[in-house]
């Protein structure tokens, strides 16, 4: 394996190098072939680091899992704000631009979508708590844009919410599963719909907007 110059680079500097090298691979590697078929070695054949220098950066592979997720969902949460700031200030326009953006952004690279909706499911229960931190990131961006909106939905507003995210959660990992995947525009139609049927405060569906 070769090697890597690091001469005038401090000590700091090497480490985040080689984190950011195997977080880099990690987000290949642990899409295709999959978190269970990536062993350590491979993960530092590809990042060009030594075995050893793996645990000065992580101490293990659901550590590096976590990093590279965490980055997925920070990336993913940027853009659907962006989306939704720049949005007429609707609930129905804020979170159908959130929508549309959220399925956008993953799907457009296969990777982010596989990590993000299967593999860290498949990485086991370490990760649960990660989970949990970005599905309550996500939900405080709906409960927002609702409050911010002045709507009052017919039900609590955080299930609601929880109830949302989990639909387009399940219709990435069929995205992802499927082959041939549906198309993305009916992914994003799909969860509009089911947005728009739980918070019409009368239990009508309000006027299409996608």
């Amino acid at each position: 394996m070769a090697g890597r110059d690091y001469r005038g680079m401090s000590a700091a500097e090497r480490l985040a190098d080689r984190r950011e090298r195997l977080i880099t691979a990690a987000y290949s590697l642990f899409a295709h072939p999959g978190f269970h078929s990536t062993t350590i070695e491979r993960l530092c054949a590809t990042a060009r680091i030594s075995n050893r220098a793996f645990y000065e950066c992580f101490s293990s592979r659901e550590d590096l899992m976590r990093a590279v997720y965490d980055r997925c969902i920070e990336e993913t949460l940027a853009s659907v704000g962006e989306a939704i700031e720049k949005a007429p200030p609707t609930l129905d326009d804020r979170i159908v631009a959130g929508i549309a953006e959220y399925v956008r952004f993953v799907t457009a690279d296969t990777r982010r979508a596989r990590v993000m909706h299967l593999e860290v499911r498949r990485a086991g229960n370490v990760l649960s708590g990660a989970r949990q931190q970005a599905v309550a990131a996500f939900t405080k961006i709906i409960e927002s844009s609702a409050r911010g909106a002045g709507r009052t939905p017919p039900l609590d507003l955080h299930l609601l919410a929880l109830g949302l995210i989990g639909a387009i959660t399940e219709l990435l990992i069929e995205w992802v599963l499927s082959d041939p995947a549906p198309p993305t525009d009916e992914l994003v139609e799909a969860c509009v719909f089911i947005f728009r049927r739980t918070f019409a405060a009368d239990g009508t569906q309000t006027a299409s907007a996608y």
